[in-house]
């Protein structure tokens, strides 16, 4: 059994059939069999021999009249939007269409939709059967999907990846962005689709790699200026900025990371016995001098108080 890959849209997920012994090649397009009916995807890696998986195999390459048929579909998905924008603002629907698409027989329209919360869409999808005369099947896809389907320009000023040449999402992290030195205001480091880039997860190794290499922060080091204490480590260049005092004396430089050494830190001095003993008899002494002073103060509260009451006291007050 050969295994080829497929993928349906431009930067999509690539999907893997059996090649079913045809010949095919490279950006090749072929009517395959899914779970939402026919379509037509396009080959993109050669056929390989691997395991005897169960894997469906693709019917045959597409002919002209497929291609004219997916062209004439192609042109009612705006009249399907249409109608489906008109009912979710009929229905008052906490909803938002992102794409809309044809099987190739067209008896079937899939309409991608993203929302917060769950939606109760029963009636939106019986007007929809009933206008369209169409199998309807309502996706929900997430916000980083709706920027993959309908794409946009980056910060750097290039198409997104996710809707250029990405086929899955890869895993990113704000540790990445820890890791790359990068700042961590979400506007600057999240794209388009309001998650984290997905550029942050391309030189992630690398950055990984040389921080385990690169000294901490504050940590000191001998250069061949003298000790001092690491306050920038440049990643890229593989650097790291020291700060140096001598004789009141402050100087910054940088050196490479090879012709630095990192010293160890020196372990916190232990206290003898004796030392210990001591500061344990003093700290007794303290809390028994602020007891003596608490008490004298309440002393000195109650005898203010009696010769308030004293001083107040009216003559014809008399115990009942």
């Amino acid at each position: 059994m050969s295994k080829i890959g497929i993928k349906f849209v431009k930067g999509g997920k690539v999907f893997v059939f059996d090649n079913n012994n045809l010949e095919v090649n490279i950006d090749d397009k072929v009517v395959v069999e899914t779970v939402r009916g026919l379509e037509i995807g396009m080959v993109t890696t050669a056929p390989k021999d691997e395991g005897e998986e169960e894997i469906k195999a693709i019917i045959r390459l597409a002919t002209d009249e497929d291609l004219k048929k997916i062209e004439d579909l192609k042109k009612q998905e705006s009249r399907v939007i249409s109608i489906t924008n008109s009912l979710i603002e009929k229905y008052n629907l906490e909803m938002k269409l992102v794409s809309v698409s044809f099987t190739l027989d067209g008896g079937k329209v899939i309409i991608n939709y993203i929302c917060e919360d769950r939606v109760d869409f029963r009636e939106l999808v019986k007007d929809l059967a009933s206008q369209l005369r169409l199998r309807i099947e309502l996706r929900q896809i997430g916000i980083r999907d709706q920027a993959k389907i309908i794409g946009g320009i980056g910060f750097c000023g290039k198409e997104c990846c996710c809707k250029q040449y990405l086929n899955d999402f890869d895993k990113v992290s704000i540790k990445m962005a820890k890791t790359q030195g990068l700042s961590l205001n979400p506007t600057k480091i999240s794209g388009i689709c309001g998650r984290l880039m997905c550029c942050l997860s391309y030189e992630n190794d690398f950055y990984a790699e040389i921080a385990v290499k690169m000294p901490k922060l504050n940590a000191k080091v001998k250069t061949k200026d003298g000790v001092g204490t690491v306050v920038y480590n440049n990643l890229l260049k593989q650097k790291v900025t020291v700060r140096i005092e001598e004789a009141n004396e402050i100087k910054v430089n940088e050196y490479d990371l090879n012709d630095i050494v990192v010293l160890p830190k020196t372990p916190p001095v232990q206290k003898s016995e004796n030392k210990v003993q001591e500061d344990k008899e003093k700290s007794v002494d303290k809390e028994q001098v602020k007891t003596e002073k608490s008490q004298d103060v309440n002393k000195e509260n109650f005898k203010t108080r009696n010769k308030f009451k004293k001083k107040n006291k009216k003559p014809n007050d008399t115990k009942r």
